[in-house]
């Protein structure tokens, strides 16, 4: 018989790869229910020829794993989908999406009646579980279509188990067009079991306490720095890219790993990048470390008002940051048109280094 979850979570404990969490321990048992549920006998529908039919379209009922960055949501998931015995897929969900929409683009170039339809059957057709992590709507496009899609996979039995930083009502906030985003939030009520994970222990806030997140002068000490810094928060996993789609336009965060983020400054704002990308970028993540601040001055004027506009972004939406850069806050920008008004951004990025600056919100 193969181990249970519980039995897998405290081995890991015992052998130190795990730390014990009272918050991650009370998720284990709704996982191990909706394994149980799995790994039974798929039920055949009836006739002549039923041994050889579909299994009947009634998905088990998923989880909807929310809470703050750090609290080991993606390694239960990572635990539960490794562990269950049936057809699966373990996928970021801006990437699954990502495949959808080229999926429907490639169906609509057949002018088959919808679109959606051949997507759903061709994902339904060779799945039973799937594991998204960090479920986060940020673009129009898929906000559209997710809730119907959705819909479609469970009516082909397809069961989902996902984790988010956000409340399923906290998904899209203030998007484009949001009421009709509102169906695909019922939902996920309906279909999926939301349970908020509340640690007292968040593992990425704890590596961050008291530690130094802002670095300078650049060179290789800084760098060494930040690529530490990175594998503690992320695990070691050096992470996916992550492509945010912002009115046509698409702003690349070249790695990520459920929810924390690395770009370097030019990725950020040597293009021509305005609020709306910097407000995509802010609501994509928890944190952000940025690669390569240079001094500012008026011979880079453009990427200093962009700089500033992400940090506004960063700071009103209370996202983590930790940077490396050619000065400190005071020292990036000390003369030339837009240095007066660059002394909000230093004080900001100084109280951005506090520890404390964002207390339980993380």
């Amino acid at each position: 018989m193969s181990q249970s979850l519980m039995q897998i979570y405290d081995a890991r404990v015992a052998e130190g790869t795990l730390h014990a969490d009272a918050a991650q321990r009370a998720v284990l048992p709704l996982l191990e229910a909706i394994r149980t549920e799995l790994e039974k006998p798929v039920k055949k529908s009836g006739g002549l020829f039923g041994m050889f039919a579909k299994p009947v379209a009634e998905p088990v009922k998923g989880l909807y794993l929310w809470g703050g960055v750090g609290r080991g949501k993606s390694m239960l998931m990572d635990l539960f989908c490794g562990a269950v015995d049936v057809p699966k897929r373990r996928v970021h969900f801006h990437a699954f999406m990502q495949e959808v929409q080229a999926k429907i683009e490639a169906a609509r170039k057949t002018h088959v009646a919808d679109s959606l339809m051949p997507v759903a059957e061709d994902i339904a057709g060779s799945l039973r579980l799937l594991c998204f992590d960090e479920m986060q709507i940020t673009d129009i496009a898929d906000a559209m279509i997710v809730g119907r899609l959705f819909e479609e996979l469970f009516k082909r039995g397809v069961t989902v188990v996902t984790t988010s930083n956000r409340a399923p009502e906290e998904l899209y906030k203030n998007g484009l067009n949001r009421q009709l985003f509102l169906p695909f939030i019922d939902i996920i009520r309906t279909r999926l079991t939301v349970h908020e994970i509340i640690s007292e222990t968040d593992y990425r806030q704890h590596r961050l306490a008291g530690a130094q997140v802002y670095f300078h002068p650049l060179g290789a000490p800084a760098t060494r720095a930040m690529d530490e810094l990175w594998n503690e928060l992320t695990g070691g996993d050096n992470g996916g890219s992550l492509t945010l789609e912002v009115m046509g336009r698409h702003l690349v965060i070249p790695h990520f790993h459920s929810g924390v983020g690395r770009a370097s400054f030019d990725d950020l704002c040597a293009h021509a990048l305005g609020p709306a990308d910097y407000l995509a970028v802010a609501n994509a993540m928890k944190l952000l470390m940025i690669d390569d601040i240079p001094e500012l001055s008026s011979s880079n004027f453009n990427q200093a008002k962009r700089f500033v506009t992400l940090i506004d972004a960063l700071y009103e939406a209370k996202v983590r940051l930790v940077c490396s850069a050619a000065a400190e806050p005071e020292q990036l920008y000390v003369q030339g048109e837009g240095s007066f008004e660059f002394e909000r951004t230093a004080s900001r990025l100084r109280e951005m280094q506090s520890a404390d600056w964002i207390g339980d919100e993380v």
